[in-house]
């Protein structure tokens, strides 16, 4: 009680959730009386970032910041424009599908609707767009980098599952088209309502250039998601091999990328790869001791009073992260819920721990799009100047779609299992 206490007081008073988790576990061992845990303190954190699989991090997070220094962003947008053609809410469509496109090389969230706010809500705005939804529609459209492959959430999942990293990769591309759907049919029923603008016509010779222009760039996710899935590359080597064919296109191709921008690339990169892998291994800590504590034992002992099958526990689950997300960012929430309710969905309710990653992932991602925080609101307010809450209210029904996805992954698990051997 004085453990949860005191991490609650610390974490509300703003100390990143790493020391958080780290000082919550300093205060238990203290709280126990059995000190000789400090000994095998350091022991465990070490052994929480020594996996081969964590080299895939810094990797992914490195081709998200060369492919934004080379222009292949704004590629990718082209040619999502050159397939959608001229369509009432066509920018709306447009922006879906490049953050769809965009996804399968960034990896966070919050990372790509900062880069897609920047070049999809000024355009939208000029078509005639509100600015609010142009804003909020590029928020959830970033939902889709946690979510198709690659995913540093979903890494950091398979670490902490013991689950093979390719495995999770591939289980997050139905997911992915599914949501993707889903949102161009949000976007057919409020254009109903709404009088969206068209987007200008192009003629096919026009469309054909960008195309033929813009395909080298799809490269970059064809080599990391091909050879995983052909099972040439592990992810690690996937990620290497596509920072390699990142660097390649933004020179040659794109003719944006010079070498003068590595140093400070390499330094955000390893700035926000230290940030992630401390939360790794905090993590690693915080499970020993929950563990230590028979903390899953407990929760399990109350969830079963509570869910008396796998879909009822799921459901449970779905509200449970949910709430969770409005005010934690996903990798902090999955390092604090995955070891609790990890092993009560394997063990007890027999749930493929894959399909229950797509399932908190998503979940954790959903809880960025949500009030009181909504993380991802809050970017995109700080790059265009919309309003946070007017965004959430704006963008309802994509909200609740993303609700009704999540109860369709729960019922269904082969949507996620579908691709896997």
């Amino acid at each position: 009680m004085l453990t949860s206490a005191f991490f609650l007081l610390i974490m509300l008073v703003g100390v990143p959730i790493g020391a958080c988790l780290c000082l919550a576990g300093i205060v238990y061992i203290l709280n126990s009386g059995d000190t000789v845990l400090f000994q095998s303190f350091p022991v465990q954190m070490f052994g929480g970032v020594d996996s081969y699989s964590l080299i895939a991090i810094p990797l992914f997070i490195l081709i998200g910041e060369i492919m934004n220094g080379g222009g292949i962003t704004k590629r990718l947008v082209d040619l999502a424009l050159a397939f959608i053609g001229s369509v009432k809410g066509g920018l709306a469509y447009v922006n879906i599908l490049a953050n769809m496109l965009v996804s399968s090389i960034i990896g966070s969230a919050t990372a790509q609707v900062a880069i897609m706010s920047q070049i999809m809500v000024p355009e939208m705005e000029k078509q005639g767009y509100d600015k609010t939804f142009a804003a909020g529609i590029t928020v959830y459209g970033g939902m889709l980098g946690p979510i198709i492959p690659p995913s540093v959430m979903f890494v950091v999942y398979s670490v902490l599952a013991q689950v093979a990293v390719g495995d999770m990769l591939i289980a997050g591309i139905i997911p992915g088209v599914i949501l993707t759907v889903l949102f161009f049919i949000v976007i057919a029923c409020m254009g109903l309502i709404y009088n969206y603008p068209r987007t200008a016509k192009r003629t096919i010779r026009q469309r054909l250039h960008t195309i033929l222009t813009a395909c080298p760039t799809l490269l970059i996710p064809i080599v990391i998601v091909g050879s995983i899935l052909g099972g040439v590359a592990n992810p690690t080597e996937s990620a290497a091999v596509g920072a390699v064919a990142a660097v390649l296109i933004g020179r040659y191709v794109t003719k944006e990328f010079r070498f003068a921008m590595i140093p400070q690339i390499l330094l955000k990169s390893a700035i926000y790869s230290a940030v992630v892998l401390f939360l790794v291994a905090a993590a690693a800590v915080f499970s020993w001791l929950l563990i230590y504590g028979k903390v899953p034992q407990a929760t399990a002992a109350w969830i079963q009073t509570v869910a008396k099958d796998p879909i009822a526990f799921l459901l449970l689950v779905n509200l449970i992260l949910l709430v969770i997300g409005t005010v934690i960012d996903g990798i902090p929430g999955l390092i604090m819920t995955v070891p609790i309710l990890l092993p009560i969905a394997t063990e007890i309710y027999g749930i493929d721990p894959r399909h229950f990653g797509v399932v908190v992932v998503i979940n954790l991602v959903l809880g960025l799009m949500t009030p009181p925080v909504g993380l991802s609101f809050f970017v995109a307010s700080a790059v265009t100047g919309a309003k946070p809450g007017k965004m959430f209210i704006v963008t309802l029904p994509f909200f609740l779609i993303c609700c009704a996805a999540l109860v369709l992954l729960s019922l269904f698990p082969s949507l996620s299992l579908a691709l896997l051997k």
